[in-house]
């Protein structure tokens, strides 16, 4: 029989995971977020986008894993590398890091089978206070989203966690990317709108695995895809951040698998 006749799905036809299935998340999830507290000290100006992803490259290949990435839907990189006004899926290139830039990158290794997939903010140089404040929203905003999660709630209810946190500081929250179902998929059902009224959308159960991956931009929300196809910016131009975790919903609550290690899962930490 094949194994995918055996998975129990919820009726919106979201996967329920074992408990067993914690440790392989923990595991990739682990991974991930290494080569994220590695990349800390390579980000200065002066640096290109297309080195980063090379030693992220580099750093998969030595453990063993495999790039969720690379030969996805034809993209060739290890690593997603968004800066300043770029909201999600920068290509890394021969980008120089400028002084002040402020950069996402997002990173998905699939160890034994399973998808660990994480992204977080660095700085270039010196942080201005206007990005500082929006970095500090956006982070805290993945948090509000987290703290939602636990059986019973449903996912509308993450994401008014989230966009009822970052409107009042007047940014706004991305609507046309989302969170997504992950575990030994790299997407599925549910989407993880990062926006939304309480007690709608399905249902919270324990086993579900996927990412909170919130965009917030210091200006309007809409975004538009550039020529290569993938590199989505906003409109308006204004700079954008994101933070993303990968989580699995227990019995009373929620577990995070893209912990950093080192403790460095924000550009002003450590």
């Amino acid at each position: 029989m094949d194994d995918r006749t055996r998975v129990r799905r919820t009726k919106d036809n979201i996967i329920l995971y074992t408990p067993e299935d914690f440790a392989g998340m923990h595991k990739a999830g682990k991974l991930a977020a290494e080569i994220l507290d590695a990349m800390a000290p390579l980000i200065f100006p002066g640096q290109t986008t297309g080195e980063l992803d090379r030693v992220i490259t580099r750093m998969v290949e030595d453990a063993g894993a495999v790039s969720a990435t690379i030969g996805y839907k034809g993209y060739q990189h290890a690593s997603c590398i968004s800066v300043n006004h770029v909201v999600c899926h920068g290509i890394p290139g021969s980008k120089t890091l400028k002084d002040g830039d402020i950069l996402n990158i997002d990173v998905t290794v699939i160890v034994d089978g399973w998808y660990g997939d994480t992204s977080r903010m660095y700085v270039a140089g010196k942080l201005s206070r206007k990005a500082e404040r929006l970095i500090e929203v956006t982070h805290d905003s993945l948090m509000k989203g987290i703290a939602a999660v636990r059986p019973g709630n449903t996912f509308g209810d993450i994401g008014h966690a989230i966009q009822s946190f970052v409107e009042p500081h007047r940014m706004s929250v991305v609507r046309d990317f989302c969170g997504h179902g992950l575990g030994r998929v790299f997407h599925a059902p549910p989407n993880v709108l990062h926006y939304g009224r309480p007690g709608t959308g399905p249902v919270l159960e324990e086993g579900m695995f996927f990412t909170i991956e919130p965009m917030v931009n210091l200006g309007r929300p809409e975004t538009k895809i550039l020529s290569d196809d993938w590199t989505a910016v906003t409109r308006d131009k204004s700079l954008s951040a994101q933070f993303e975790h990968s989580i699995g919903v227990t019995a009373d609550g929620c577990e995070i698998f893209t912990l950093s290690p080192a403790g460095k899962f924000h550009p002003t930490w450590g």
